[in-house]
C-alpha cells in the first residue's frame, strides 16, 4: 500500500475513501454511511480460511473411530470435520454425540446429518452456557475439538480444568490473503477488527509505514497488536459513544468531513 506524506494534519483531512478488513457483505449499515457521506468504501478480506488436507490431518495421528463425542465451537469447523472424514474414507457412526456451543451451529449440523436420529446437545449461546452441557457428559464421553490454528483456549482450559478425556484436532487454518495488488493504492482509512489483520498487513507489506493512513480498531486484542507495532488507532471501537464500528466511524466523519455531508 502507498504512503504518503504529511500525517500532522491528517487528523484535518476529510476522509474519502475506507478499506474495510473483512469480506463484502450482502447488507451493511456501512453502505448507508458511503450514501450519507459521499465516500468510497472497499471490502477485501486480509484473512481467509484454509483447510488441511488429508494427509496433513493423518500426520497428526488422530484416528476418527475412537471418539465418541465431537465439540463443535462454529460451522467452519462442521464443514472441515466431514470434509476431513470424506477426505480419510472415514464413516461417521450414527452414534457419534454431538456437543454444539450454540442453536445457530447445532442447526447448521442439519446439512450433514439426520438430525431427529442423532444425539445432539446444545448450548444457548456463550461458552458459559454451554459448560454445564459438557459436564453432564464428561464421565460418559471421549470428546474430539475440530479447531483451527488459533484454536480456542477458554474452551481447551475448561475441559483440561475438568480433566476431561479430549484431544484437539487442527482441521483448518487461518491465514493471511494475498494483498498484492494493493501495492500502489492508498486509502484515508483501513478498518481491522482482528490481530490477525494486522498481520497480513505486514506479512503483505513488510516496511508499510502509516503516515497518513488512519485506522479503525475494533476490539482490545485488535488494538493489542496495533500497540506492538508502534501505530496509531484514529477511530477506536467499541466505546460507550460509539458501541459499533460504523458508529465510530460516523463520529469521526463528523468531525472531519462536515462540509462534505451529502
Amino acid at each position: 500500500m502507498e504512503d504518503q506524506k504529511g500525517a500532522a494534519t491528517v487528523a484535518d483531512r476529510p476522509v474519502k475513501t475506507i478499506l474495510i478488513s473483512q469480506p463484502k457483505p450482502e447488507r451493511s449499515p456501512y453502505f448507508d454511511l458511503e450514501k450519507k457521506w459521499g465516500i468510497k468504501i472497499d471490502w477485501r478480506p486480509f484473512i481467509h480460511v484454509e483447510g488441511l488436507s488429508g494427509k496433513e490431518f493423518r500426520k497428526q495421528r488422530i484416528y476418527l473411530e475412537e471418539y465418541t463425542a465431537i465439540i463443535f465451537t462454529s460451522r467452519g469447523a462442521i464443514d472441515h470435520f466431514f470434509r476431513i472424514a470424506e477426505e480419510t474414507r472415514f464413516t461417521v457412526s450414527d452414534d457419534l454425540r454431538y456437543f454444539c456451543i450454540s442453536e445457530a451451529v447445532s442447526n447448521y449440523l442439519q446439512k450433514f446429518i439426520n438430525y431427529r436420529k442423532r444425539k445432539v446437545f446444545v448450548g444457548t449461546k456463550t461458552l458459559e452456557d454451554f459448560k454445564p452441557v459438557l459436564l453432564k457428559a464428561k464421565s460418559k464421553d471421549k470428546f474430539l475439538l475440530p479447531c483451527s490454528n488459533l484454536g480456542k483456549k477458554d474452551l481447551t482450559s475448561f475441559l483440561d480444568d475438568k480433566k476431561f478425556d479430549w484431544t484437539e484436532s487442527m482441521m483448518y487454518r487461518t491465514v493471511a490473503s494475498d494483498l498484492s495488488d494493493l501495492t500502489e493504492v492508498f486509502y484515508d482509512v483501513l478498518v481491522f477488527f482482528s490481530p490477525l489483520g494486522i498481520t497480513s498487513l505486514y506479512e503483505n507489506f513488510p516496511t508499510w509505514e502509516q503516515k497518513e493512513t488512519r485506522l479503525a480498531i475494533f476490539g482490545k486484542s485488535t488494538q493489542a497488536a496495533v500497540d506492538a507495532h508502534d501505530l496509531m488507532t484514529n477511530i477506536p471501537a467499541p466505546s460507550p459513544e460509539a458501541p459499533s464500528m460504523p458508529m465510530a466511524i460516523e463520529k469521526y466523519l463528523e468531525k472531519v468531513n462536515k462540509r462534505k455531508r451529502r
